[in-house]
């Protein structure tokens, strides 16, 4: 079974056959919302939005270590995270899909560790590349398999949010080497990494960063919501495509 961390638009979808929901209680607290389990092309999946039902929570405020221990415990063995990003970089505007190699983290103040104390020894995770590089390759080859472009690397910058940046910021991002910029990617992918759960993301590009392209004044929220309708469509169809090669893996390659 795999994992989907992302909005509920997913569990609407008609290639997802819903089973169940469960609430998630961890050691760390209560996970964002109820685990959805579904079959999607015969494939367990299990899902949870990320900022729960209602887009209640917000990025600095996802109690992360709940929702990763959560699929963990359900029995997931990779997480597909979607997010939706600024466009930063070339061939980074609104409705690319990306898939990042590298990611840059300017949060604070979150719960961003397993290993804080107590009586676990702590453990030093090697992050030198914080996305996994096999489930990387799988969506890139089952966006291919769909017909779908994306975009292959970039850089995500981990912002604090729920604010969006101003255009200096951006700049800064740019100098910095990042192509997105989106708020929930720290502390997931660290915390999935410390847990040793293959995590990569799928980002969908829903607007210009600011002082960029059409974002050069204003940030259009009407358009991100647009642009995010839009693209639904060929996010699931990749998750699809990922599930069928699974279960080809599964069965030999046959």
């Amino acid at each position: 079974m795999f994992a989907v961390i992302g909005g509920s638009g997913v569990v609407g979808s008609s290639l997802m056959k819903m089973s169940r929901r469960m609430v998630a209680r961890t050691p760390y607290g209560a996970a964002s919302g109820p685990l959805n389990f579904a079959e999607i092309e015969g494939q367990s999946v299990v899902f949870i939005a990320r900022h729960g039902p209602g887009h209640i929570h917000p990025p600095h405020k996802v109690n992360y270590r709940a929702n990763l221990c959560a699929l963990q415990e359900a029995g997931a063995d990779a997480i597909i995270a979607l997010a939706a990003v600024g466009g930063i970089g070339e061939g980074c505007g609104p409705g690319a899909i990306v898939v990042p190699e590298q990611i840059i983290d300017y949060t604070y103040g979150r719960e961003h560790t397993f290993f804080d104390g107590g009586d676990r020894q702590v453990r030093h995770i090697d992050f030198t590349r914080p996305y996994d590089d096999r489930l990387r390759s799988a969506l890139l080859a089952s966006a291919k398999n769909a017909g779908e472009a994306v975009v292959d690397g970039g850089t995500y910058a981990a912002t604090q949010g729920p604010r969006l940046e101003t255009a200096a910021e951006i700049e800064r991002f740019a100098r910095d080497g990042a192509t997105l910029v989106g708020m929930t990617g720290m502390p997931e992918a660290a915390l999935a990494r410390e847990l040793e759960m293959p995590y990569a993301h799928l980002c969908v590009v829903s607007n210009w960063a600011a002082g960029r392209g059409d974002s050069s004044v204003k940030i259009s929220h009407d358009d991100i919501e647009a642009t995010m309708r839009a693209t639904l469509a060929r996010v699931v169809s990749i998750v699809a495509a990922y599930a069928r090669s699974r279960g080809k893996a599964a069965n030999g390659g046959s």
